[in-house]
């Protein structure tokens, strides 16, 4: 099993020392002597908890906190402050600001333990929850909820980096069909197939594929222009293809097919993430009118593709 990490912000050497060796023996523990360091580690790694000294070098630990809970995918860390100060107002703004947690020094072994176990465990459960309300029942991918709050993130990520970002609407053809032929419970079937075909065609981490709604699914691809995200679709139809899924009620032919709809965009600060998402969808439904099982592709603004 996995061992929690503990990220501990002390500018104190032999504090940090301590809390690394008391906090060892249980937990992973990565130490920082500095605020700008400490958001480096917690940015790049799965933190679990955060045990942060008020009285930083570059950075009070207030602000740090601050910086932490403002940032969507952070937030949710909590955040533990550790200090030589006593005064009332000191520990109202720590729990104002957003910690979870206010120990002063000199520290308790024990009591320190109790305390990052409580919230490591209360952290553990929101995340279980959290995976419930964000994971599909039926296939295993994100929900569209799941999809929404990514879509918002790269989006904002991408129109402060100025780079590429596409959308990827995908239909499984004819699937009211399929239901009628086969029922709902081999429909169901066909659709974890589907998708454990959809995900076999992302390889980078950014990237993501997520059930929208009935046999819809979405694909999110960071950094890829329409030209890659054409390539990532043709890629999942010949992986649902492949799948050999048959369907003797389409009209496409002998075994389950879908149709894709690919948007490209950089965004812009005055363009609505809506109109990337209509695109798609447009582009979708354009290459189920002109013979389904094919994918149509347009950049924003630009001009629109097929490869039938």
């Amino acid at each position: 099993m996995t061992r929690s990490t503990v990220l501990v912000v002390e500018d104190d050497l032999a504090i940090s020392t301590f809390l690394e060796a008391t906090l060892g023996e249980k937990y992973r523990v990565t130490c920082c002597s500095n605020g700008a360091q400490a958001l480096g580690a917690i940015t790049n790694s799965d933190i679990d908890v955060v045990l942060l000294d008020v009285g930083l070098p570059d950075i009070d630990g207030f602000e740090l906190c601050k910086r932490i809970k403002a940032t969507p995918e952070l937030r949710h860390v909590p955040v533990i402050f550790l200090t030589g100060r006593t005064a009332i107002e000191d520990e109202i703004k720590a729990f104002e600001i957003g910690g979870v947690d206010f120990i002063t020094k000199p520290i308790i072994p024990t009591v320190l333990m109790a305390r990052v176990r409580t919230h490591i465990d209360l952290k553990h459960s929101r995340d279980t929850l959290e995976r419930l309300v964000f994971v599909d029942s039926l296939t295993g991918l994100p929900n569209r909820r799941a999809f929404d709050q990514a879509f918002a993130r790269e989006w904002r990520r991408t129109r402060r980096i100025q780079e590429y970002l596409s959308i990827v609407m995908i239909d499984v053809d004819h699937f009211k069909q399929y239901n009628d032929l086969y029922g709902h419970g081999a429909g169901d079937e066909c659709l974890r197939e589907v998708a454990s075909a959809l995900g076999r065609c992302l390889q980078r981490p950014a990237d993501i594929v997520a059930r929208y709604g009935g046999e819809e699914f979405v694909a999110l691809l960071p950094g890829t222009d329409a030209t890659g995200g054409a390539a990532v679709a043709d890629a999942m139809g010949l992986a649902v293809e492949r799948a050999n899924l048959a369907h003797k009620g389409s009209s496409v032919c002998g075994h389950v097919t879908i149709s894709r709809g690919v948007a490209s965009t950089v965004p812009e600060s005055d363009e609505e993430p809506e109109r990337l998402l209509k695109a798609a969808d447009e582009e979708l439904y354009q290459a189920k009118k002109t013979g389904r099982n094919r994918t149509r592709t347009i950049t924003l603004p630009g001009e629109r593709k097929s490869n039938d």
